[in-house]
């Protein structure tokens, strides 16, 4: 459901009880929990209970699973996802009292009001960059408000009330919710047409991001057409790196800026895609005055987001066992970029395993063709059904169309039941080999069961050595 911006955004603390509908999500739970932490009474409801709504409760904010009018008793604004829809009980029910309906962008602005702004927006990689940036600042002593589409392990949250008068935002331009804000620092991780759904034409999402970055005094992007100042690793960037590595799991890469050397940065993460976000960090540190050897020790000190190659656990002896990770890449660049980072994480004679979930009708629709011929970079390829959200399915779209696009060599199946899903990807899996489960869905959810299964398909005595991190969304 589209709800509209407000002419006037006030101020959170002068927004009376606020009530979130969907706080579970990735968005509505960060803004819940800055609130929160800045005095402001807040409630929420959500679907179905997770691991965020559990934390949520635990950080003292009252959260109902399900959703029902009388939730909102004695509540002043309601804030709502964009996927709920019009007859959800509670959106109802805020359009007949004349309660202040918001959508996300707003309730964040109204927290954003009278900071310094870096907004982090692009196609892909922007939680992976404003999660960098908060740790690099972090570290080069500042002690900025941050709110992050996912849960980062070395912040151990994705949302917190600084102190500072820096805030460090993700910005998504899915819905336009980016150009409600008004940064100091807006960053443009990069500009690949998706969420068509919703602007239409690629045209007109290139145009947003050209309207996102005239909100800025600065911007900071690898495109010279969208920026102040130029980031990346082609010859005439303004803050370039060069002499990029990727090897045991790490990416390492030395900066210059005008000639002069501003030494190396080495990553715990690995992906030339995570070094273009470090740089575009860096910036962000530059720019706000901050010293360059500090922003990189703490760049150092990333050790990745929720769900961005994220790994969950192995199976087996060292040298054999099968490694099970997560990754929220659902748009074919994404899946181009993670499967890339992946295989430098594949050793010795292993072979890499990819369960993908499609994202999105719309999006399956458009880009399903290349997603599959992504997926051809895998040993073998397992696809599950288009995970459905803010749409209706639609029959002639289904992840059949992304299976059949899969290039040989890599084997390719279509499976849509779940427990099959699991049968299928354990029946595959051999030892040394890496098992990626893949996409913006529920996916996630069986990165788990796969570790299980997997342990007890292997000869009595393996141990199965869960490393996940932390709680965080789908």
């Amino acid at each position: 459901m589209k709800i509209p911006v407000p002419d006037e955004i006030l101020p959170a603390d002068r927004l009376g009880h606020v009530h979130f509908v969907g706080i579970g999500g990735a968005g509505l739970s960060g803004i819940a929990r800055l609130m929160h932490q800045a005095g402001v009474p807040v409630s929420g409801s959500d679907a179905s209970d997770s691991p965020v709504v559990r934390a949520l409760r635990d950080e003292g904010i009252t959260v109902h699973v399900g959703h029902d009018a009388a939730h909102l008793d004695g509540v002043d604004t309601v804030v709502a996802t964009t996927a709920a829809r019009a007859d959800n009980p509670e959106i109802a029910a805020a359009v007949d009292r004349g309660l202040r309906l918001w959508p996300r962008s707003a309730g964040l602005q109204s927290v954003l009001l009278g900071r310094d702004v870096v907004a982090v927006a692009g196609t892909h990689g922007k939680t992976t960059t404003t999660a960098m940036t908060v740790v690099a600042l972090q570290e080069a002593g500042l002690d900025p408000t941050f709110a992050i589409g996912a849960e980062v392990e070395s912040l151990g949250t994705n949302a917190r009330l600084g102190t500072g008068a820096v805030a460090v935002v993700e910005a998504d331009e899915s819905d336009g919710a980016f150009l409600v804000y008004t940064p100091r620092i807006a960053v443009i991780t990069n500009v690949d047409a998706d969420h068509l759904d919703h602007w239409g034409t690629e045209e007109a999402y290139e145009a947003a991001f050209a309207e996102f970055a005239r909100r800025a005094e600065v911007t900071l992007a690898e495109r010279a057409d969208l920026a102040d100042r130029t980031v990346g690793f082609g010859p005439d960037a303004r803050l370039r790196g060069h002499e990029l590595s990727v090897a045991g799991g790490r990416t390492r890469f030395r900066v210059e800026e005008g000639g002069r050397d501003l030494g190396t940065v080495e990553l715990a993460v690995p992906g030339r895609h995570y070094a273009q976000d470090a740089l575009l960090a860096l910036a962000v540190g530059l720019e706000l005055g901050l010293d360059s050897a500090r922003l990189a020790r703490g760049l150092a000190k990333h050790r990745g987001a929720k769900r961005r190659m994220e790994l969950i656990g192995s199976v087996g002896d060292a040298g054999s066992a099968i490694r099970v990770y997560d990754s929220y890449a659902h748009h074919p660049s994404e899946i181009r970029g993670d499967l890339e980072a992946a295989r430098s994480l594949v050793e010795g004679h292993g072979r890499l395993v990819v369960c993908f979930q499609p994202h999105l009708v719309s999006r399956t629709r458009i880009f399903g063709e290349q997603m599959g011929h992504e997926l051809g970079a895998a040993d073998d390829v397992v696809v599950m059904d288009v995970y459905v959200a803010r749409e209706d399915p639609d029959p002639a779209v289904t992840g059949a169309l992304v299976a059949a696009a899969v290039p040989p060599p890599a084997g390719a199946r279509f499976v849509t039941d779940r427990d099959d899903v699991v049968e299928t990807v354990v029946a595959l899996a051999r030892p040394g080999d890496l098992v990626l489960t893949l996409g913006a869905g529920d996916v996630t959810e069986l990165a788990p069961r796969l570790l299980a299964a997997l342990a007890e398909a292997r000869p009595r005595g393996s141990e199965a050595t869960d490393r996940r991190r932390g709680d965080g969304e789908g």
